[in-house]
């Protein structure tokens, strides 16, 4: 969805407080924003790009901070200046972009292990992989290393028995 006269994409907007004490909502309200892959504005204040799925879950989570006395509004919004979305960009790319070697690191190191721990470590990097996708709105070239790391780590895979 494009701005009215901007040209940029509309961005859903958390803006949230919690109460400090007790510190348990605070902490699952952030976990939860961080498996979204929000970039983080300012403290409480939080954007994803808008679409039917990330403004139900902000809405989900603000019913979430509500329900633990705290406050919570979800907004819609464009940024007034392309710069100032460019940066929101460049965050979520980033972060990602960091995940994806991460996973790139760990399958690399895991070619060297026995075959046990190989389709382990297998089976771990592709689910990590479809989380991280989940929350990739901006995919970075860090995605598609990471994918060939994975895919090189199951070409390894020997657990087929060898015939004498």
């Amino acid at each position: 969805m494009s701005g009215p006269d901007t040209g940029q994409r509309q961005w859903v907007l958390l803006s949230y407080r919690l109460p400090r004490e007790p510190s348990t909502p605070r902490i699952t309200v952030w976990r939860k924003l961080k498996r979204l892959g929000v970039a983080q504005i300012s403290d409480g204040l939080v954007a994803l790009p808008a679409d039917a799925r990330t403004r139900e879950q902000l809405e989900w989570i603000a019913e979430e901070v509500t329900d633990h006395d705290g406050n919570a509004t979800v907004w819609l919004a464009h940024p007034a200046a392309a710069g100032d979305e460019q940066r929101l960009i460049d965050t979520m790319t980033q972060a990602r972009a960091a995940e994806y070697q991460q996973v790139r690191g760990e399958a690399e190191a895991a070619r060297t292990e026995d075959d046990a721990e190989r389709r382990r470590a297998l089976t771990r990097l592709r689910a990590e992989l479809r989380r991280i996708q989940r929350r990739d709105y901006f995919p970075p070239d860090a995605r598609d290393t990471a994918e060939q790391a994975v895919n090189a780590l199951h070409a390894t895979d020997t657990t087929e028995e060898s015939t004498p």
